[in-house]
């Protein structure tokens, strides 16, 4: 039986991360051995979560590629952006896509704000900031039909009703297959309050 181009993708992407991650410390190091089935298979459940979003994509604070290098592997199609202000981790990103052969993937090194304005089809963040400050992030790079896909910890509720004395949007939360408390917000028709 073959082993699918996605799965060999995802094993060298793996592999990668545990030979990078001593110098840069792309995810904690208590979470190490949990990369497939925390890091990996949280990512996995957005890919399939979110597999007939067209358009391009955004990832927001790509640090050590999750979910952004999980959905180039899974979303070939996608004309995929990671945004990412850490030089180091910016490198770490150039070279999976690099040595992964994603060429429809690229990486910009700069801060969120500092990005020119990237109407994005849809825009992916995980474990980047709470949800009022991330809202501004998304408003700022989601096109007006776009949709953010937000992955979310045991706290998401409360971080929605804090988001929600400043803008108004749609929610449609899909929870966790890693953590039950967790969830993958999907937002859209994003405005301020």
């Amino acid at each position: 039986m073959g082993v699918s181009r996605e799965t060999e993708r995802l094993a060298a992407y793996v592999g990668l991360l545990r030979k990078w991650n001593p110098a840069i410390n792309l995810i904690a190091p208590s979470t190490v051995e949990q990369i497939e089935t925390r890091h990996i298979a949280d990512s996995l459940q957005l890919a399939e979560i979110a597999e007939n979003s067209p358009g391009n994509w955004v990832d927001l604070g790509s640090g050590g590629g999750f979910p952004g290098v999980v959905m180039a592997i899974m979303r070939p199609e996608l004309q995929l952006t990671m945004v990412e202000s850490d030089q180091r981790k910016a490198a770490f990103l150039r070279n999976v896509l690099r040595e992964l052969a994603l060429p429809h993937a690229r990486v910009l090194c700069k801060r969120i704000e500092a990005v020119d304005r990237l109407d994005a089809a849809n825009i992916s963040a995980r474990a980047l900031a709470p949800l009022p400050q991330l809202m501004a992030y998304v408003d700022r790079h989601l096109s007006a039909s776009g949709t953010a896909w937000l992955m979310k910890g045991r706290n998401w509720q409360d971080e929605v009703a804090q988001a929600r004395t400043d803008w108004k949007f749609e929610l449609k939360p899909h929870q966790s297959t890693t953590d039950p408390d967790a969830a993958i917000l999907e937002i859209t028709e994003v405005r301020h309050a």
